[in-house]
């Protein structure tokens, strides 16, 4: 064996490509072990909200580091835990009564769908399909990858993977045909709908209207189907809005947040049910409890950095800073779609997403080009196949984001050439 011993997700080791080593960060800012400064443009995966290495929150870690690590949660409680709970209670939907924590987006939906078939077994009702958007990212474990799209992800995988029922994607100007099929599989029985609100991530940013969320919310509704809010990379003030699924004015029987919810410092996530759902398994019979957990479920360190985020929110002007960062991606974009070699171009919030020529799917030969010229002006972004999208986190200063802009057109620039 030579080289480093690390196996890195979504790389293929056998192209060699550089891997530099991050030694600090700082607001939007990463510093690498040879001294090079690069912008973070994708917030670290999507995670980081109010910038690297926050006072605040570094601060509450190392405090609750030193009085309470870590300790079993299946018959145990902690302080921070129930702090957190509260304070997603006052500002998440209020219909939303119960808090179960995980470890990541992947769990958190795990989590959910585990929900929505206890829920019905406990009812009594055979209710197993589960109705999914096409094009869906929703995690790398075995049943996000079955409600995920299939293909170049999940195909080595294929066969531990459940049947699901998957609906269109609301294209402009398809968005009936969407309506239709899920109709259609709600009225078969599906046991529940699971989505991404507004922007389907990992499946190229592709983005669609509130209107046809909130019908779709609504038709879910009225065959009893439980409706699944994916905002684990949608929520938190990616889209303009808390959550995404605001601006259509649905509130989810089931919702799961992660990534943001620490402010991107340490993992943790939550999946956040009705009273019916978890009054399905309220019983004095303990085979009807809801059979899940990890061991660092409700990690102390980890729900103390989310309750230092939430102070965040609370008392800071975080949606001024997110206003502020959708008018400069809004300016920039506009100024980027006076360019030929550009499709597509699209913002959802902060997320702005644009198309480089015609070779789509995530296995495009243009990404990893791209992504490594970005890498040498000093710039991480990772295109998704031909998809460029710009996702920063919600401190990046206007001279920052101009520096991404500036080396997105030189990039492009060079793959026309």
């Amino acid at each position: 064996m030579t080289g480093s011993p690390i196996w890195h997700p979504f790389t293929q080791h056998g192209l060699n490509e550089p891997i530099p080593r991050v030694a600090r960060a700082e607001g939007a800012m990463l510093y690498t072990d040879d001294g090079r400064d690069i912008v973070d443009a994708i917030s670290s995966w999507w995670v980081t909200t109010h910038g690297h290495a926050h006072p605040r929150i570094a601060a509450a870690i190392a405090e609750q580091a030193a009085r309470l690590d870590q300790i079993i949660f299946a018959g145990w409680s902690h302080e921070p835990a129930e702090q957190l709970a509260r304070s997603l209670r006052a500002i998440m939907p209020e219909s939303l009564t119960r808090v179960f924590f995980s470890d990541s987006g992947s769990t958190s939906v795990e989590v959910a769908l585990k929900m929505a078939l206890g829920y019905w077994l406990h009812r009594g009702e055979a209710r197993h399909a589960i109705a999914v958007m096409e094009h869906g990212y929703h995690g790398d474990t075995i049943g996000t990858m079955s409600v995920g799209a299939r293909g170049t992800f999940n195909r080595a995988y294929e066969p531990l993977l459940f049947d699901v029922t998957s609906i269109p994607f609301p294209a402009a100007g398809a968005e009936k045909a969407t309506l239709d099929a899920l109709d259609a599989a709600c009225a078969a029985g599906a046991a529940a709908f699971v989505v991404e609100p507004l922007v389907l991530g990992a499946g190229g940013m592709m983005m669609y209207g509130a209107d046809t969320l909130a019908q779709m919310r609504a038709i879910c509704a009225a065959h009893g189907t439980l409706f699944i809010a994916d905002e684990v990379m949608t929520g938190w003030g990616r889209t303009g809005t808390m959550l995404a699924c605001e601006q259509a004015g649905v509130v989810p029987d089931i919702l799961c947040l992660s990534k943001g919810l620490t402010g991107g410092a340490v993992p943790l996530a939550v999946t956040m049910a009705s009273e019916p759902v978890y009054a399905a398994h309220l019983s004095t019979d303990r085979g009807r409890m809801f059979f899940h957990s990890s061991s660092y479920t409700a990690n102390p360190v980890a729900c103390a950095a989310a309750n230092a985020n939430l102070a965040i929110w609370r008392e800071e002007p975080v949606l001024d800073r997110i206003a502020t960062l959708c008018a400069w991606q809004a300016a920039h974009l506009d100024t980027l779609s006076r360019r030929r070699d550009v499709a597509n171009i699209r913002r959802c919030g902060t997320i702005a997403a644009f198309d480089v020529g015609d070779e789509g799917g995530y296995l495009s030969d243009l990404a990893p080009r791209m992504m490594g010229l970005f890498r040498e002006r000093g710039v991480l972004l990772r295109p998704l196949g031909n998809t460029v999208y710009v996702m920063p986190p919600y401190c990046i200063t206007a001279a920052e984001l101009d520096r991404v802009y500036a080396t997105i057109a030189e990039v492009l620039d060079v793959v026309g050439t």
